[in-house]
């Protein structure tokens, strides 16, 4: 069966994660490799593959997780990309300088160039998610990068729940929005509320699939972890993949480590934004409002 210029092979690679990142990273990189002989193009890994999810306390030892960009581990991420001759998103624990840390993701191409990063802009400070305390707001904007096989964005987990982030990525240019994620449950929390948080979380991204007319690719992690002791997180797993009119067309399971493929056609974008013209009937002379915190007064039109 022939395959048509615009389609393309997406991989995600979702798995638990060991307190010893050189073993973390061994395991990405095979996943890397086994994804691209399957056919896989664009290969994403969850937030912050190295680790556990360490901001589940707050920890000075837990700085030294963090590395350079680049550094060993875009080192050998560049090397895989260019070994297999697929592109590689991959979100690390960057050491930008003394006392100044971000979460930040790299884009590789499949020559193994080190396209950019994108600093996780949306930083949360919730229960065993006390991202504040080790991360500095991002400063690089939403980027989109033209690699050899479309033009891609990438925003980090908290981001996914903003429609402002989605939209300016997708403004860039990017055909496809990868979020790399590590969401879960709080054990005692999962049976009541579990169904609806899980369910918030699909929905809102594929809303930015719809209202943006591309794809979106979110990866999440499994397992569970408690690295600061306590109950820990039940991280969710099921990382999806969903079409420019939302629908889900890949999803991976709760409690497996797995890499979900995903088989998209880069022409949909086109044929759905003509159909469903979101980009052209925007009233940008009418979205001041969207600067501020919080609207005290409406803002007149000009």
């Amino acid at each position: 069966m022939s395959i048509a210029p615009s389609q393309r092979k997406l991989a995600l690679v979702q798995t638990s994660c060991s307190g010893v990142p050189s073993e973390n990273l061994a395991k990405a990189l095979a996943r890397i490799g086994e994804a691209a002989r399957a056919g896989a193009q664009i290969v994403c890994l969850q937030e912050l593959f190295r680790s556990v999810y360490f901001c589940q306390a707050e920890d000075h030892d837990f700085f030294q997780l963090a590395e350079p960009i680049p550094g060993p581990s875009t080192d050998a991420l560049c090397a895989s990309a260019r070994e297999h001759g697929v592109v590689i998103i991959a979100s690390l624990f960057e050491k930008r300088a003394p006392g100044l840390y971000h979460n930040t993701a790299v884009v590789i191409d499949a020559d193994g160039a080190l396209l950019g990063s994108y600093r996780k802009m949306h930083i949360p400070d919730d229960p065993l998610y006390l991202e504040k305390f080790y991360f500095a707001p991002g400063d690089l904007g939403f980027r989109a990068w033209e690699t050899r096989f479309g033009k891609i964005g990438v925003c980090v987990c908290w981001d996914q729940w903003f429609p402002e982030a989605a939209r300016l990525t997708a403004l860039q240019g990017a055909q496809i929005l990868f979020y790399p994620t590590a969401i879960g449950w709080h054990p005692a929390e999962k049976a009541r509320y579990g169904e609806r948080q899980h369910d918030a979380w699909e929905t809102i991204q594929r809303s930015h699939a719809i209202a943006n007319g591309c794809y979106v690719a979110a990866v999440n992690r499994v397992g569970h972890e408690a690295p600061g002791g306590g109950p820990g997180i039940e991280f969710w797993g099921q990382s999806f993949v969903a079409d420019p009119a939302g629908r889900i067309v890949a999803k991976a399971s709760a409690d497996r480590e797995e890499i979900l493929f995903a088989q998209i056609d880069l022409m949909t974008i086109d044929t759905q934004r003509v159909h469903w013209p979101f980009l052209r009937d925007r009233r940008v002379e009418a979205y001041q409002g969207i600067t501020q915190r919080f609207l005290d007064q409406q803002p007149l039109l000009s």
